[in-house]
């Protein structure tokens, strides 16, 4: 009987509470010892509860390869593996160290941040993709893009985003691209 009424003293200590002398010494009762706990971060439903940053939103993969997991650990088993440095990912949650993150045709896991960079780019969702010298569809036209390419995005306005696909520097159209949002404007 002592030694449980040193266990829940010691454990009200660890917690930051107190046990009364009343509740310590009739533990044959069956009145419920409460341990008060911290209250838990109320989440705001866009803004990441790890980085207050907005969800979704988009990065892309560091090196050339990442392991999507089932959950938010190492212990969880790996469903889906990117290949594709660069390739433009989308964040939809944040737990710890992880975001769970898909691809263009909704594939995906959780990653661990550092396989993520904050470096925006974008794949070419339209094959043979124009790239304008300007955001106007009557620009010169200065290269055209294959499906599946991947570029670094430099800027976008509401409807152009100005691309660096293999060296070479163009605006693209955002519908021809997957990578930002529709109404995001990158500077």
């Amino acid at each position: 009987m002592k030694r449980l009424v040193a266990v829940l003293a010691l454990l009200g200590a660890l917690v930051g509470t107190s046990l009364g002398a009343q509740e310590a010494a009739a533990p044959e009762t069956d009145v419920p010892v409460v341990i008060d706990k911290a209250p838990e971060r109320q989440c705001q439903p866009d803004i990441g509860c790890v980085t207050n940053l907005p969800l979704p939103r988009f990065v892309s993969l560091k090196g050339s390869e990442g392991n999507a997991r089932r959950g938010p650990g190492l212990t969880h088993r790996i469903d889906w593996v990117f290949t594709r440095a660069g390739m433009p990912l989308k964040i939809t949650a944040e737990f710890e160290n992880w975001r769970r993150v898909e691809d263009f045709e909704g594939a995906g896991g959780w990653v661990h941040f550092s396989l993520l960079s904050g470096v925006r780019s974008a794949l070419v969702t339209l094959d043979m993709a124009q790239l304008h010298a300007d955001p106007d569809d009557g620009a010169t036209v200065v290269a055209q893009a294959e499906l599946g390419v991947i570029g670094r995005i430099l800027e976008c306005n509401p409807a152009w985003c100005r691309v660096s696909l293999d060296g070479t520097r163009g605006w693209i159209r955002k519908s021809s691209i997957w990578g930002v949002t529709e109404d995001e404007v990158v500077q």
